[in-house]
């Protein structure tokens, strides 16, 4: 007869095949997500400090197009976690970043009264990932009560981390950014274009389309770098992409005059329009822009489905827009069941693209109740 901690670790084993742990993980083994994924969660987080090194050793920037994505066959990676009650009933929607070694994700999370949190997880690998078990940013502001923090999106510039995430109040979504010099401990600076106008689109209802909208605003995406015009530029918006500068990443100023950012083009994007992942600069100096678009019916896809796509981007020559390229097709779209079946249905929601390990990493929400994962090979 097997001695009580043998059948433990047998047991850990069947539930985890081939996956090896560390003691580490094997006593932060506590539970599981749905009754099907296991649980890595933790009271603490390895330290990030000044001296912390982003992206991998051997990063090489992409060219556009970036080809190749597949879903991983192990999808999801993350599920609700009932343990936690922040994460106990939805969680998607992840931005990465690429930290001394690590992968860490910033994903949001629901509980049964659909509150959303931001949660922290981070990996070795790029698809086994321990989760810190506190929230990293919640509601605690009256702009985000109810409706929670949502759709998290970051980067990091000389050593701070700048998130941009939607504060809902269940009437207006808020674009608000807070900052952090260790991913857990987060100042946060309100909504960041709070008298923004921007049209609603209501592809549903001719009749009423293109409805001015006063407050509304989400979905930013920062390029990491400061462009040859002394600003660092942000992309923002649901019904079309819009433009937006700042000096320090703290201030942000839009051209209410302007035309959008991105005009639509595509048929799978007619509906809405939202970044994905922050934009990558490219080999030859571009900058790649992941993004999210929604469908009315056209060409074949599915009225609402949500896709993500690719355009090549100009902040030197053509700050305002509008891109240079586009593909014409999503390099991700729902397949599975659980991105057509889901909280809502028919989505793949990418908000976190990194390069680890001579792969890029594209996170994405699926069906807006797991977080999946798509890799593509490192360009040589």
């Amino acid at each position: 007869m097997m001695a009580p901690s043998s059948i433990l670790s047998a047991f850990c084993f069947f539930l985890l095949g081939n996956r090896s742990l560390t003691n580490a993980q094997f006593n932060n083994y506590n539970t599981t997500a749905n009754g099907t994924l296991p649980v890595y969660s933790s009271d603490t987080v390895p330290q990030i400090t000044e001296n912390s090194t982003d992206n991998d050793p051997n990063y090489i920037a992409p060219y556009f197009p970036l080809l190749g994505f597949k879903e991983y066959a192990g999808n999801p990676i993350l599920a609700p976690n009932p343990a936690n009650n922040w994460e106990s009933a939805y969680l998607y929607n992840p931005s990465a970043i690429v930290v001394d070694g690590t992968i860490w994700l910033l994903y949001r999370a629901q509980n049964s009264t659909r509150t959303s949190s931001i949660g922290l997880a981070w990996s070795k690998d790029g698809y086994n990932f321990t989760r810190y078990n506190n929230p990293v940013v919640n509601a605690t502001e009256p702009y985000e009560h109810v409706g929670g923090c949502e759709d998290p999106r970051v980067i990091r510039v000389n050593g701070t981390f700048y998130l941009t995430y939607t504060g809902y109040d269940l009437h207006t979504a808020r674009l608000c950014l807070a900052t952090s010099t260790d991913l857990v401990n987060w100042t946060k600076y309100g909504p960041m274009l709070p008298n923004v106008t921007d049209v609603v689109y209501n592809w549903q209802e001719p009749l009423v389309s293109w409805v001015p909208r006063q407050g509304w605003s989400k979905s930013g995406a920062i390029l990491n770098e400061r462009q040859p015009d002394g600003t660092y530029h942000m992309h923002f918006g649901d019904s079309f992409l819009y433009f937006a500068n700042s000096t320090d990443l703290i201030h942000w100023n839009v051209t209410y005059d302007q035309p959008p950012y991105t005009p639509k083009l595509n048929v799978w994007e007619q509906a809405l329009m939202e970044s994905a992942a922050p934009p990558v600069k490219t080999r030859d100096g571009m900058w790649l822009k992941f993004y999210n678009g929604v469908a009315t019916g056209l060409g074949g896809y599915t009225p609402s489905q949500y896709s993500t796509g690719q355009m090549l981007i100009d902040p030197v020559n053509n700050p305002y827009g509008p891109p240079i390229a586009r593909l014409e097709t999503p390099i991700l779209q729902p397949t599975s069941v659980h991105e057509i079946e889901g909280q809502v249905d028919n989505v793949v929601f990418s908000e976190g693209l990194v390069q680890f390990k001579g792969q890029w990493f594209l996170y994405f929400g699926q069906g807006d109740a797991f977080l999946g994962v798509a890799t593509a090979p490192v360009q040589p």
